[in-house]
């Protein structure tokens, strides 16, 4: 059964491989299936904020009136894949993936469209609510100044024709006294968010259901009209607080090198298992494949939305599924080295790796389920591909590798040692009678390292001061393509007296792409005029602009308290969490490691001065839980050690990390080999996610071994825990 099980599972991963590279149906292959995020094709992403004092049960229901309208407004506009959703109680997020003119969609969906027919007494007559369907087309009158312009065609509700029919026979009647200037008694005055767009003059009682809007249009100026009305009116005004703008090339430039950083990553991977492990490396690739494979095909079958940052996190998944492998391949050869034969040694080696597992994964999913419950937009779907991730890599190592590995064992060709990448000697290997290193007796050397990197950049980052991005302070960033290298005094000629000037950034091979940023909030009327002055002065087209950012104050602020939120709850749940399935000091010491890797990377953050933005956010906390993955499995090790030893429990935790180095390292090589690439390749969005990780692992490793184990030991000393286990 378990060769022809391990036969199944190769011909679904060759079978499903073919498939998804070569496609199959209507629906294509893997990539044609795959939702891409704005950043990947371009497109805009908006964040509106509601003008409201509403609060509670009566805000959730505006908002949800609002998110109703919004959707029926931008279906009318008839983009693919839109997203659109409520955060933070008050705001409302509207993702438009493949919009071709940014600007335009920005215009068309944040306009308010509050749509009133008023007599000149300043009386609203009927609202957009009363109007049934809008529709644009050519005008069929017969006035000659509207000859070939376009109209719109209205239709009312029963209430709302009812209305307009008693208001134009006031007013042919003479009942209204016209208080408005530049108007006359006689005309019914048509706004839309307070401007008047069209006067038409009354000289009958329009007793109908149908009404035609004429102000001297063209086709797109009638289209969008009828668009605004069909979507309906808003109840309440809505404020631009975040804006972000990515031209189609600038995308798709950027998956393409994403997806290479991530093959590149994948391949090294994949041979470092097998140098490694030998025939057991061969079958964590298997594995491995076969997570890649069912990840894919899970996050189409959720119409999940593939972004950059998703990308980093898939990559990063990947390296963390490999760590699961890792242990259990440690567990087996430490078993082998006492002498069991590979098919006990298998069996033993998967019983004692899997409480360590599901232990270290738990852990990390707390830490994404936070970040996705706190971040907005891009970390949201980092945290999505995180978590999918997770799950995906417990069920494909404990269950397909083991499966692989069982038949393996049972199979006298592939079953030596020497198949297993151990020698034919046999070394007892066990935590009684192992001498390690002394880290217990070293451990305050390891605090005054930290305390002496922390104080370091600590101390530079308050006094230059840390480098926040316009995702912390507010503010507007855009990057244009100029063509050319400009220099900064000629381009200071165009850019307004603000410290956008001080804030001017080149890319690109030659220099020919500038990136602006400011603190001040530039509307889009203003970042309108901007790059249109821009565009004329160097002579561009219309994908001069390939990215626009803009982050309202109030968006920075409550970015800092979300985090702050986060990190906090995601220490309780840890904390809870760890103390449950281990005890409370072990609870204590973890987390004074996760709160230690934070400040290290406010630290060199600090000493290297790279901004701080939302990818910093989401960095931080999957650092802190990459951090509590490998101090758990340590703890693991020294909960185990205890419980069989009677040795002392200096010598039982020096045992224990040295029995685990080899597994933390080479699972910070295989974690770092799949983010290096896209440090290397990616652009800086990508980077503002992968530096941060890169630092982490670094860190969270250092810190698992000289931190949290020798934080536990002196909390045992202090709290006068006898030394020897039973005594």
């Amino acid at each position: 059964m378990k060769k022809i099980l391990s036969l199944l599972i190769v011909i679904v991963l060759i079978a499903g491989w073919a498939f998804s590279i070569g496609g199959f149906g209507a629906g294509g292959n893997v990539a044609d299936r795959m939702h891409l995020g704005l950043d990947m094709i371009g497109g805009v992403s908006v964040v509106l904020e509601a003008d409201t004092d509403a609060t509670g049960g009566e805000l959730k229901t505006l908002m949800e009136q609002v998110q109703s309208v919004m959707e029926k407004r931008v279906n009318e506009m008839g983009l693919s894949e839109p997203v659109i959703t409520i955060e933070n109680e008050n705001r409302i997020r509207i993702e438009l993936p493949g919009a071709q003119d940014a600007q335009e969609a920005i215009e068309t969906i944040g306009k308010t469209a509050q749509l009133n027919f008023m007599t000149t007494d300043e009386n609203v007559v009927i609202t957009g609510e009363n109007v049934k369907n809008a529709v644009a087309g050519a005008y069929k009158g017969n006035q000659a100044n509207l000859m070939g312009t376009f109209a719109i065609q209205l239709e009312f509700d029963a209430a709302g024709a009812d209305l307009f029919a008693e208001a134009t026979r006031k007013i042919v009647n003479r009942q209204i006294n016209c208080t408005m200037d530049g108007y006359s008694a006689n005309q019914i005055l048509i706004l839309l968010d307070g401007d008047v767009i069209s006067d038409p003059m009354v000289s009958t009682v329009i007793n109908s259901t149908t009404c035609e809007i004429t102000g001297r249009f063209t086709e797109s100026e009638a289209a969008n009209l009828a668009a605004l009305i069909r979507g309906g009116s808003l109840p309440v005004t809505l404020n631009e607080v975040q804006t972000e703008i990515v031209g189609p090339t600038l995308g798709m430039d950027a998956a393409q090198k994403s997806v290479i950083a991530g093959a590149i990553g994948i391949g090294l991977i994949l041979i470092l298992m097998i140098a490694a492990y030998r025939i057991m490396g061969v079958a964590a690739d298997i594995s491995l494949l076969l997570y890649i494979l069912l990840y894919l095909w899970v996050f189409i079958a959720f119409k999940a939305v593939l972004t950059l940052p998703g990308i980093a996190g898939f990559i990063l998944s990947i390296g963390m599924a490999v760590d699961s492998n890792v242990i259990i391949f440690s567990r087996i050869r430490e078993e082998m080295g006492l002498g069991k034969s590979a098919r006990v040694a298998v069996q033993s080696g998967f019983k004692r790796a899997l409480t360590t597992i599901i232990d270290s994964q738990l852990t990390t999913v707390i830490a994404a389920v936070i970040l996705y419950t706190f971040g907005t937009g891009s970390v949201r779907g980092f945290a999505m591909t995180l978590l999918i991730g997770i799950v995906l890599s417990v069920f494909t190592a404990v269950v397909v590798s083991q499966l692989l590995l069982q038949f393996i064992a049972e199979t006298p060709a592939l079953c030596k040692k020497s198949m297993f990448g151990l020698k034919k000697e046999i070394k007892d290997t066990s935590a009684e009678d192992k001498n390690g290193y002394p880290f217990m007796s070293k451990r305050k050397m390891f605090y005054i390292a930290s305390v002496v990197l922390l104080v370091i950049g600590l101390g530079i980052g308050v006094v230059r001061g840390f480098n926040m991005g316009i995702d912390f302070t507010g503010g507007t960033s855009l990057q244009l393509n100029l063509g050319q290298h400009v220099d900064e005094a000629e381009l200071k000629k165009y850019l307004p007296d603000t410290d956008i000037r001080d804030n001017i950034q080149y890319a690109g091979e030659n220099n020919e792409k500038v990136i602006l940023k400011t603190t001040q909030v530039m509307d889009n009327e203003e970042r309108q005029a901007l790059c249109k002055e821009l565009q004329t002065a160097f002579g561009k087209t219309d994908e001069f602009v390939e990215s626009a950012g803009l982050i309202g104050p109030s968006v920075g602020s409550q970015l800092k308290s979300n985090a702050l939120k986060a990190i906090l709850i995601a220490s309780v749940a840890m904390l809870a969490y760890i103390a449950f399935r281990f005890e409370w000091r072990f609870g204590i010491a973890a987390i004074v490691a996760l709160l230690h890797d934070a400040a290290m990377l406010f630290a060199f953050y600090g000493l290297f001065h790279f901004q701080m933005n939302r990818p910093f956010i989401a960095g931080l906390l999957i650092v802190i839980g990459y951090s509590i993955n490998d101090t758990i499995v340590i703890f693991d090790r020294i909960r185990e050690g205890m419980r069989q030893s009677k040795r002392k429990q200096e010598f039982v935790i020096d045992s224990s990390i040295t029995a685990c180095i080899s597994r933390s390292i080479m699972t910070s090589v295989t974690t770092m080999l799949a983010i290096l690439p896209l440090i290397i390749l990616c652009g800086s969005q990508i980077r503002a996610f992968a530096l941060p990780l890169i630092a982490g692992v670094l860190v969270g490793t250092y810190s698992s071994i000289g931190v949290a184990s020798g934080v536990y030991f002196d909390l045992c000393r202090l709290t006068k825990k006898n030394k020897y286990k039973g005594a």
